[in-house]
């Protein structure tokens, strides 16, 4: 399944989608050989809590570390659904890798989007994304999720057990759920590592998972693309929700120059 409306068409029924083969070979292995590198480097070890994983490695805030993650936010295959289930205006919520290593237990089955605190259903606020860097089997870990339970009224109680089915898929797929979606990281039962990125995004109205502009030094945000730019933050939503002075951050703080109009100059009419 190819089509653009065909992967908003599955999300809306179903509550998720898969875009098999999407990401590159070359930049697969770009990113499985910096995760590995980050992790030896900044010496990561495995959660201390049952969410996060005592046998998983997490790796936060990978846009502060090498380019090569300044790839995925604006990956074009990925990134047009987002912005059909959310809009253009829509933020990177977080960037992070998630590395399952043999023997873990399942993680708990939850929703992204449960801390903002709406009532169910609703419209998607937050999508989210997993990138397939090691093949997703019912044996090593892929993530469980429950199809059409974004659409329920109630929230999974944590802990609880649930009927779940594997989104499986092979190395270079990518996951794409609203955050609505009961789901959770699988078992991994195997004798080798599943390792996604779990790229992460949010409705320009909201407050970002990680925190993007305190946690990148503007000398890294200015190597960044206009688009990523204005994912991590700096531009503004629907022309004011973010403004400095009625101007985007990029132009206040960066010094960049864009056609952006604060929404109020453009209130009155002739």
């Amino acid at each position: 399944m190819n089509d653009l409306n065909d992967h908003l068409e599955n999300i809306a029924k179903e509550g998720y989608t898969i875009i098999e083969n999407a990401i590159d070979s070359g930049l697969l292995e770009e990113l499985n050989d910096a995760l590995l590198f980050l992790e030896k480097s900044l010496k990561i070890t495995p959660g201390a809590n049952l969410f996060e994983g005592h046998k998983t490695i997490r790796i936060y805030n990978l846009l502060a570390h090498q380019m090569v993650f300044q790839k995925v936010p604006t990956y074009r295959k990925v990134l047009n659904i987002i912005e059909g289930v959310l809009d253009q205006g829509c933020l990177i919520s977080s960037l992070s890798s998630i590395s399952i290593d043999p023997g873990e237990i399942a993680q708990p089955i939850h929703v992204d989007d449960a801390l903002i605190g709406l009532s169910r259903p609703h419209k998607a606020v937050v999508c989210n994304s997993m990138w397939a860097l090691t093949d997703f089997t019912e044996e090593n870990g892929a993530t469980r999720i429950i199809p059409q339970s974004h659409n329920w009224e109630d929230s999974p109680t944590y802990g609880e057990s649930y009927e779940t089915i594997a989104a499986e898929m092979s190395k270079g797929s990518v996951l794409i759920w609203p955050g609505s979606l009961w789901h959770g990281g699988g078992a991994n039962l195997s004798e080798k590592r599943r390792v996604g990125i779990a790229m992460n995004y949010c409705a320009g109205f909201i407050r970002q998972q990680e925190n993007q502009q305190l946690g990148l030094s503007l000398e890294r945000v200015r190597t960044f693309s206009d688009r990523l730019v204005e994912l991590v933050g700096y531009g503004t939503y629907r022309g004011l929700i973010g403004h400095i002075n009625k101007r985007s951050p990029a132009q206040e703080i960066l010094g960049k120059k864009d056609n952006s109009q604060n929404i109020w100059d453009g209130s009155d009419k002739d």
